[in-house]
């Protein structure tokens, strides 16, 4: 039974047919909690086991939580909803982390921190631990990635073990049942403005007789999935600024005629192709960035930013529209120009290149101007708000 005289610590297990290590796991919690006095229990969200796994770590003493929906992040959730401390210590079950070492996460977190992630790459992995390509691919790259997208000072984004505060997690209302769970948190923290702390912690090998859950290029690719669709900055912003600056350098080099780069060696209308289809590939990407950051916003998957708003407040459906309209025009008056050309030669050949370069520009405004008309009915659509009648 837990009392209010210290603050509360609950450790979630998430299990799955770990019936050689769950016991071992089980007792080094219960040892840190007898020598650190805090008041606490240990919980095992068992994700469906068939070997034993629930019966040994009831025997054990912990409190197992049977989580039917399948899945790393869906035990975990479910060991944290049954959780009743205020603290909460994560970790997995197969015995590769050491529980005794808690203590440097809830210290961390009653200095002020309302997350605190292990870095096993400061506290030491073991001989084996660790396979090859997630210590100095997987792990380094992805953790990279989440520090860029998301400015988080973490140096192992995906170790295992962790703490928190239960109510600041439980707010945050993560979603994902998977491997990305433990990017989701730490993501979905930071956008919440939560202060996350770190804390050195060893990584010891498993001592599982069966494969580890962990699929190395299915769950990678899950979490830089995930990490992708919660930024869409880098997703499509960033990109779509590039492809446009590039295509209107090409243009602007390109337009007035052929570019010799050294002698026998020119750039001409083929190049200046490819920066058409530059152009266009980033005014798609610029769309695509407002739709998704103005549904995520929608969905509670990020926050609002006022800056944002401020300017997404300028981008009515109307005036994007008249945007489309004006591009439209001078692709259209593109068009006309380069008909009056060909009839000034009584319809027979051109000089491709110089009529090409006409066409070329007209048709690119021609299309960007209808991607931008297309995503704003889009925005209008995902703007509608419904009421109900009684509401009036």
């Amino acid at each position: 039974m837990l009392t209010n005289q210290t603050p509360a610590v609950s450790f979630v297990l998430p299990c799955l047919n770990e019936a050689r290590t769950v016991v071992r796991c089980v007792e080094m919690a219960k040892e840190f909690l007898r020598a650190s006095g805090y008041d606490g229990e240990v919980i095992v969200a068992d994700n469906g086991s068939t070997d034993g796994s629930q019966v040994l770590a009831e025997a054990a003493g912990a409190r197992v939580v049977p989580v039917d929906a399948r899945g790393y992040g869906a035990a975990l959730a479910g060991g944290i909803a049954a959780a009743r401390g205020e603290y909460v210590v994560m970790g997995d079950s197969d015995a590769s982390y050491d529980f005794r070492e808690a203590g440097k996460l809830i210290d961390t977190l009653r200095a002020g921190s309302d997350v605190v992630i292990g870095n096993r790459f400061e506290g030491g992995i073991a001989p084996g631990a660790m396979p090859f390509l997630h210590r100095w691919l997987g792990n380094p790259v992805l953790s990279f990635i989440g520090r860029l997208f998301f400015n988080i000072k973490v140096g192992d984004f995906h170790c295992g073990l962790r703490g928190f505060r239960r109510q600041a997690i439980a707010d945050l209302d993560l979603r994902t049942t998977g491997m990305e769970y433990a990017s989701e948190m730490i993501v979905r923290a930071a956008l919440a403005g939560l202060k996350i702390g770190e804390a050195p912690v060893t990584l010891s090998k498993d001592g599982r007789d069966h494969p580890p859950h962990l699929q190395t290029w299915r769950d990678g690719w899950r979490h830089l999935r995930f990490l992708l669709l919660y930024s869409p900055r880098w997703l499509y912003l960033y990109p779509g600024i590039f492809m446009i600056l590039f295509g209107l350098f090409v243009a602007a080099l390109l337009l007035p005629g052929p570019f010799m780069v050294a002698p026998g060696v020119g750039l001409d209308v083929h190049t200046l192709l490819v920066g058409a289809l530059a152009l266009l590939v980033g005014v798609q990407s610029i769309t695509f960035a407002l739709l998704a950051r103005q549904y995520a916003v929608k969905q509670g998957m990020l926050p609002p930013n006022s800056a944002y708003e401020r300017w997404f407040a300028l981008l009515s459906v109307e005036r994007l529209l008249l945007l489309a309209l004006v591009i439209l025009v001078i692709g259209g008056g593109g068009v006309l120009w380069a008909a009056r050309i060909w009839s000034a030669a009584d319809f027979g050949a051109l000089d491709y290149r110089d009529v090409m370069r006409i066409m070329i520009a007209s048709a690119t405004c021609i299309v960007g101007g209808l991607q931008l008309g297309f995503a704003a009915f889009m925005l209008g659509i995902m703007d509608i708000r419904h009421r109900r009648i009684d509401d009036r």
